[in-house]
């Protein structure tokens, strides 16, 4: 750990109040939780990170999840093998510090040392979302595909990253 940065951490039961308070903040970016939704998708969950008391979080599933997101179920369909990131959620005032950035590159090492090798997310296309787009592109992630999804409501673009 960097001097003055606080620590990744896995998330644990304790973290989902504040997990969900944070994710339902942002839920047009992401999709609204509910708390028991929330404890089902973090048990399914491959890797789910915080940093600091929830500075920011990230969670991600591999190709077993059971999850129903049409956007991990895109991927799921068109990879053997994949890491899904659903959601990374940086907190107002912790922006601007690299968290995202971090849980990343963190990600990616976890990634690399379980044996896979492909990570995917999508980014919204409508309501569109240029700094996550180039935020993606400057972690190496290429777009290979897009959906409208939601009944026409939202328009995704789908990214992966191959790991070396």
């Amino acid at each position: 750990m960097t001097e003055g940065r606080s620590p990744i951490d896995r998330v644990s039961p304790g973290d989902e109040p504040a997990i969900l308070a944070l994710n339902n903040e942002h839920a047009a970016e992401l999709s609204w939780l509910e708390a028991e939704r929330l404890s089902f998708l973090l048990g399914e969950a491959f890797y789910a990170r915080r940093i600091g008391a929830l500075e920011a979080f990230i969670m991600t599933f591999d190709q077993d999840a059971d999850y129903d997101s049409p956007n991990f179920l895109w991927f799921r369909e068109r990879y053997q093998r994949f890491v899904y990131v659903d959601r990374v959620v940086v907190a107002a005032a912790a922006r601007g510090r690299g968290h995202a950035r971090r849980l990343y590159e963190d990600l990616f090492e976890h990634v690399a040392r379980s044996g896979q090798a492909i990570i995917t997310c999508e980014v919204n296309a409508d309501p569109p979302n240029p700094a996550s787009d180039a935020f993606h592109a400057a972690l190496g992630f290429a777009e290979v595909g897009d959906a409208v999804i939601h009944g026409g409501k939202k328009a995704v673009r789908y990214y992966l990253r191959q790991l070396a």
